[in-house]
């Protein structure tokens, strides 16, 4: 809080009694009296005429944080998720390290946050028990937030649950499934994380499922959904539980749309128009994902924002895989940690080798989106805490209104901003969960 401090006049400071030997003195005495009457009737005059008006006549402050305070800021995915279980991290206090913790998502003025629930395949398994019990070990992360912090966090499942927890000064825990190997192709499953809070999910991550292609191994590139995984987001749709099409092949992203009845959502993917990746969406699955009223969430990652930033990346990670391989056998603990120790090295290589890119290029991505479908389907899902890389200027939560700058800078309105970062995801979880 700002002290206010009071200054007082030193009264014994002036001898009274020479007044009378200085007439000139009295004079100066009496003009610096009325002044200070004057002064003090037209500071009661102004009280109390701001007392007396009219509140319908005070409108509110055009201030950008203001106006990103006023609004209601989702983060569709952060694998903050990750960090929680294998690192056991104190999420309450400021952390030195990472994107995410209370401290800095209230300074940065987020209200609801959608923690990733990831099972690697390549470490835990594409299916079965393996994958299942580390859903759900990070399922029981996520929950335990409410517990542990309940003066900070409570979970949420819906969009009355966000805005009723925001209102309430608190942060709304949700949490969505990134890849469907916790299924373990059974479709009671659905059911059965649709029930432990899940409320999105996308089919596959950058590995494929047999039911599913991944955009990022090569037999999703020609892998759709099979009658198994049409199956399943008939049963989203049936639930209430948002499909996420981040992270899927071209051909399984269209047979989403011909077969899902209410609006998707892709939670943290940007336009190939800008950066041409395959996470990223072109302009036509923009266009259908708009179509159908869901909304694309733009991501902080750079790789996925600025043009030929992910080739540099790959070369990088060629130069540096000795240092990586290194690292990962150095570490004596569990494959999560050991995981960790490689990613440590990339965050630290990649802050060396690699350029940095800035929030501008993000709102070019919005920019984009808007101009091609309007502003009622974009929002943002910043993959923090799952990626070695972020931006100059919005590199952790803390950072977040240096995105509402940006977009006032550029002309957005207030009404504009407060759909982009969370009015938009309202509008969508209410539709999809009537």
């Amino acid at each position: 809080m700002h002290s206010k401090i009071a200054k007082t006049a030193n009264r014994g400071s002036f001898p009274v009694h020479r007044l009378k030997y200085e007439p000139l003195g009295l004079v100066l005495i009496v003009i610096i009296l009325l002044l200070t009457i004057s002064t003090n009737c037209r500071m009661t005059q102004k009280t109390e005429t701001t007392v007396a008006a009219d509140p319908k006549d005070i409108t509110q402050t055009n201030d950008p944080l203001d106006i990103h305070r006023r609004a209601i800021a989702i983060d569709m995915h952060a694998d903050t998720t990750q960090r929680l279980l294998d690192e056991q991290i104190d999420i309450s206090r400021r952390l030195p390290d990472g994107h995410f913790d209370s401290v800095r998502a209230r300074d940065g003025g987020l209200d609801a946050q959608f923690f990733s629930i990831w099972v690697e395949p390549q470490l835990f398994g594409g299916g079965g028990a393996g994958a299942m019990k580390r859903a759900d070990d990070q399922i029981a992360a996520v929950r335990a937030l409410s517990d542990q912090y309940p003066e900070t966090w409570e979970m949420a499942t819906t969009s009355a649950d966000i805005r009723r927890i925001a209102a309430a000064g608190k942060l709304a825990a949700l949490m969505g499934l990134e890849g469907g190997y916790a299924m373990d192709e059974r479709l009671e499953n659905v059911q059965r994380y649709y029930q432990m809070g899940v409320r999105y999910m996308s089919p596959a991550w950058s590995v494929s499922t047999s039911w599913a292609g991944s955009s990022n191994d090569e037999v999703g590139q020609t892998r759709g959904l099979n009658d198994f995984g049409k199956s399943v987001i008939r049963e989203m749709n049936r639930l209430g539980m948002m499909v996420d099409v981040s992270h899927v092949s071209d051909k399984t992203f269209w047979d989403i749309i011909n077969t899902s009845s209410k609006p998707i959502i892709a939670t943290h993917s940007g336009c190939r128009a800008i950066a041409n990746v395959p996470r990223n969406l072109d302009d036509e699955m923009i266009r259908a994902i708009a179509k159908g009223r869901g909304v694309v969430c733009v991501p902080f990652y750079p790789a996925f924002l600025e043009p030929g930033w992910d080739d540099k990346k790959k070369k990088v990670d060629a130069e540096i895989a000795s240092l990586v391989q290194k690292a990962s056998e150095e570490e004596s603990g569990s494959i999560a940690q050991k995981k960790i120790a490689r990613d440590l090295v990339r965050r630290d290589e990649y802050a060396k080798r690699l350029p940095r890119t800035s929030v501008s290029r993000l709102v070019d991505h919005i920019d984009h989106i808007v101009k091609l479908v309007g502003i009622d389907h974009v929002g943002v899902g910043s993959d923090f805490d799952g990626v070695q890389s972020t931006l100059s200027d919005l590199a952790t939560v803390e950072d977040l209104p240096n995105l509402t700058r940006e977009l006032l800078r550029r002309g957005y309105s207030e009404s504009d901003v407060e759909k982009i970062l969370g009015g938009n995801v309202l509008r969508l979880m209410e539709e999809v969960q009537k």
